[in-house]
């Protein structure tokens, strides 16, 4: 209590009260806080910003099996004769910046090239030491499955684009056994898909035609209003 009764505005603190310093750490308090709604969701393919409801959805089963290259006969053709061509079309439709040129002809130096250099082997067989027929049938045996990682590189990134398990196995081991078939799946799959997700047709509406205004319209709006101006100061000068 201070002189004259006032009591006092400030309160003491006992030992007991006292802020304890020595349990707050250098730097706790300023420790980042987790805030759930500045937290941004994104894919982990595209880097596009996801919904916060949005969930992964699970493995979905191809459209088509692996052994049904009779459904699409374009397909199946240009991949028995020419697998080169379809590799880099099914590459071209899955990177757009790339051309089907490149794989095409990467394709045909090491699939189509380590064949025949293995027909052309076979045929020698006679004439080319055993040593160096059996070089050849390893380093083959290694290109192909060299091959086979690169082409199912290719389809594991189609799997994790439209969220396909693996079917009927791995994706470089599908490429290893079932090369052929394997490329055929791929290209009916994407045909699928992209006729799936085909535009639905717009309906254009077109705006409205601009309206100018011109100085002979704007002087004729102008003196009506004018003169009804002069009439209202001659009704309030009678007036008055």
């Amino acid at each position: 209590m201070e002189e004259g009764g006032n009591q006092s505005k400030y309160v003491k603190l006992t030992k007991d009260q006292a802020p304890l310093e020595e349990d707050i750490k250098p730097g706790e308090l300023n420790q980042p806080i987790h805030v759930p709604q500045l937290v941004i969701h994104k894919c982990n393919e595209c880097g596009q910003v996801l919904p916060e409801s949005f969930e992964p959805p699970a493995d979905e089963p191809w459209t088509s099996g692996i052994f049904g290259c009779a459904e699409d006969k374009d397909s199946c053709w240009t991949g028995l004769f020419c697998p080169c061509v379809l590799f880099g079309r099914n590459i071209e439709s899955l990177r757009e910046d790339t051309p089907w040129t490149t794989p095409c002809v990467c394709h045909a130096i090491f699939v189509e090239g380590g064949i025949a250099l293995a027909v052309a082997t076979a045929a020698c067989h006679g004439i080319i030491d055993p040593s160096t027929s059996f070089l050849i049938g390893e380093g083959l045996l290694f290109g192909w499955w060299m091959c086979g990682i690169y082409t199912g590189l290719f389809r594991q990134s189609l799997q994790k684009k439209y969220h396909l398990k693996n079917s009927p196995c791995d994706p470089c081991l599908a490429h290893c056994c079932l090369h052929w078939c394997a490329l055929c799946q791929e290209h009916r799959e994407m045909k699928n898909r992209l006729s799936d997700n085909a535009a639905m047709p717009m309906t254009i509406v077109n705006p409205p035609p601009i309206q100018e205004m011109n100085a002979a319209s704007d002087n004729r709006e102008s003196v009506p209003s004018s003169v009804d101006n002069t009439e209202q100061t001659n009704l309030e000068m009678q007036a008055l």
